[in-house]
């Protein structure tokens, strides 16, 4: 890889601009806001068929059509589209990019401003404010606001998408008519803050990082970047999944070497981390990381998750995968028990797969059958389950 990597490109995204900025649980107000997003479907008459899809920490708002820099396939584009759980004949479907991301909402490439709003002519980076998952669940709400949407028909995503289903589901939740959190937990596990970490240290100790100012030469930690990338990807994996996929074949070499690629999945790792520096912003990655490490749903309601789903309405579906061991099942079966001691309606599955986290993005039918049962039953039940109004 080399040592320099052009900057990311510029792409004109799809956007809200909110003048009046948005305040930050650090204290910070951040001004103005932007949020970047996507549409797919047509928002019925009643307005009643609008749903939500929360991106994880990789993700963004190109759901399910082919990336504006990649030029790869939506990321959940399996599943979305006429006749698909998530049906763009039948619902309205919204995917913004998180605060703090880099694909077009405010984050550390955005221009920095003052408390006024005035750009400063650099970007944040560094100086970007902390954020949390429940700010962007904020600046969402922001945007749910300017699009005249006054009840999600439901609100879904996996890993990270689905810790920001549940602090919907928690802080808005007359605004969440059905939250299928997928995959994940209502807080982040030691293991798991320590596989982040070693990802920040190795963007860190890049020579490229240059304390975060690596915009100032044009240029981007891309090594340390990569193999943030390649740790990241090996929880979002099983062991059975690595075994079936590459084994331990090789690629040809006839003898011993660390000087180049000899299994097949090292040319697999670095592949992933070569083309994760080319969308992904280094102090976006830091930032996001971090909220998702300080994400705790429990401790936002004096320690008792259950307190944060009390007396609610909101219909919940979650699924886990056998094989992740990222976000085990045992996580979302606490969810489970605590939404049960909050009296709320809630259905579980386990879908038996070998694909590790990943699954959730990856081809199951049987989660995907669940997933649209789930959602076509909360249409029906506000009527919202038909072709959309003319």
């Amino acid at each position: 890889m080399s040592q320099v990597v052009a900057p990311l490109p510029e792409v004109a995204h799809q956007h809200a601009v909110f003048a009046d900025g948005l305040p930050l649980d650090c204290g910070a107000v951040v001004v103005p806001l932007t949020v970047a997003f996507r549409t797919y479907g047509t928002l019925n008459a009643e307005r009643s068929n609008a749903v939500l899809v929360c991106h994880a920490l990789t993700g963004d708002q190109y759901l399910a059509e082919p990336h504006p820099v990649t030029g790869k396939p939506g990321w959940w584009e399996s599943i979305v589209g006429p006749g698909k759980p998530l049906d763009t004949d039948r619902y309205f479907l919204v995917c913004a990019n998180v605060l703090g991301g880099c694909m077009g909402s405010t984050g550390p490439r955005s221009e920095m401003t003052d408390a006024e709003g005035r750009g400063m002519g650099r970007p944040w980076g560094t100086d970007f404010p902390q954020v949390t998952i429940r700010d962007m669940v904020r600046a969402q709400k922001r945007l749910m606001d300017h699009l005249g949407i006054a009840r999600w028909l439901a609100v879904i995503g996996g890993s990270m998408g689905g810790m920001q289903v549940l602090e919907w589901a928690a802080t808005y939740p007359d605004a969440v008519l059905a939250a299928a959190p997928i995959a994940c937990a209502a807080h982040h596990s030691a293991q798991n803050i320590a596989f982040h970490e070693v990802g920040r240290q190795a963007i860190h100790g890049d020579p490229d990082w240059m304390g975060g100012r690596y915009w100032e030469d044009g240029r981007i930690p891309a090594r340390g970047l990569a193999v943030a990338r390649m740790v990241a990807h090996i929880t979002y994996l099983s062991e059975q999944a690595l075994t079936r996929k590459f084994g331990r074949r090789l690629r040809g070499a006839s003898a011993l070497t660390f000087l180049e690629d000899v299994f097949e999945v090292e040319s697999y790792l670095r592949h992933q981390g070569s083309t994760f520096v080319r969308r992904f912003d280094a102090n976006s990655y830091l930032t996001i990381t971090r909220a998702m490490d300080f994400f705790d749903l429990a401790a936002e309601h004096e320690g008792n998750l259950a307190r944060a789903f009390a007396g609610t309405a909101t219909r919940f579906f979650l699924a886990s995968f056998s094989s992740d061991w990222l976000f085990p099942t045992e996580e979302s079966r606490a969810v489970v028990r605590a939404l049960n001691a909050a009296g709320a309606r809630v259905s579980f599955v386990e879908i038996d797969s070998d694909k590790g986290h990943d699954a959730f993005l990856l081809e199951e039918p049987e989660f995907h059958a669940a997933l649209g049962g789930f959602l076509r039953g909360a249409a029906e039940k506000v009527g919202a389950y038909g072709p959309v109004s003319p």
